[in-house]
C-alpha cells in the first residue's frame, strides 16, 4: 500500500499533462469542431431568448414539471409538436482563466483518486504495467464515461461523446505513464 502524500508528484504532473494534452486537442486538432451546430437565424434566436432575460443554468423544453403533468393530453401535444431542447444558458463573455482552473482542479481531483486506487492495491515498487493498469483505468473512467449518459438520457450526439471519450483514453493513458514512471520504488 502506497499512501496518498507519496503520490503528489504524479498526480501534480499527470494533471499538467493531462492539461496540455486538452489544449492541444482543442485548439490545435479539429476534430472537436463540430461537436455543436449552428442555430439557423442565430442572431434571431438570440434576441428572441434575451428578451426573458434566463438566469444561467439548464433548461428543458418542454418542461412538465411532475410526472402527472407529463401525461397530461396537452404536454403530450407540446413534446409530439416540439422542437424538444434540452439548452445551457451561460452569462456573457466566457471567463477563460476561470475555466482553466476548474479544469485543472478537476484533473488533480482526478489525480487523486487514480493516485487512491493505486495506491491501495498496489505496493511501493510495484512493477510498471501494474501501476499503468490501475492508475489508467481509473483515469479513463473519470474522464470518459460519465460523457455517455448525456448521449442515453439528453440526445447528445454519440459522435461527439464517442470524440470526448477518445480524449478521455489519451488523458488516461497520460495519467497512467506519469504513475507508472514516478511510482515510488
Amino acid at each position: 500500500m502506497v499512501p496518498l502524500t507519496s503520490l503528489l508528484v504524479p498526480i501534480l504532473v499527470s494533471a499538467v499533462l493531462v492539461f496540455l494534452a486538452s489544449f492541444v486537442i482543442h485548439t490545435v486538432l479539429t476534430y472537436h469542431r463540430n461537436d455543436y451546430r449552428k442555430v439557423p437565424s442565430e442572431d434571431a434566436v438570440m434576441d428572441a431568448l434575451r428578451k426573458f432575460d434566463l438566469a444561467p443554468g439548464d433548461y428543458l423544453i418542454p418542461h412538465a414539471g411532475t410526472a402527472a403533468n407529463s401525461r397530461s393530453a396537452e404536454f403530450q401535444e407540446k413534446f409530439k409538436r416540439g422542437p424538444v431542447a434540452v439548452m445551457t444558458v451561460m452569462r456573457g463573455g466566457f471567463n477563460m482563466g476561470a475555466r482553466f482552473g476548474q479544469w485543472f482542479a478537476y484533473l488533480i481531483v482526478v489525480g487523486i483518486f487514480a493516485g487512491y486506487i493505486a495506491g491501495r492495491a498496489l505496493p511501493r515498487g510495484a512493477h510498471y504495467l501494474a501501476v499503468f493498469r490501475f492508475a489508467g483505468c481509473t483515469a479513463f473512467v473519470a474522464y470518459g464515461l460519465a460523457l455517455w449518459q448525456n448521449s442515453i438520457w439528453y440526445s447528445r450526439s454519440w459522435a461527439t461523446t464517442m470524440r470526448s471519450t477518445i480524449d478521455a483514453l489519451i488523458y488516461g493513458l497520460l495519467t497512467a505513464g506519469v504513475f507508472g514512471w514516478l511510482w515510488p520504488r
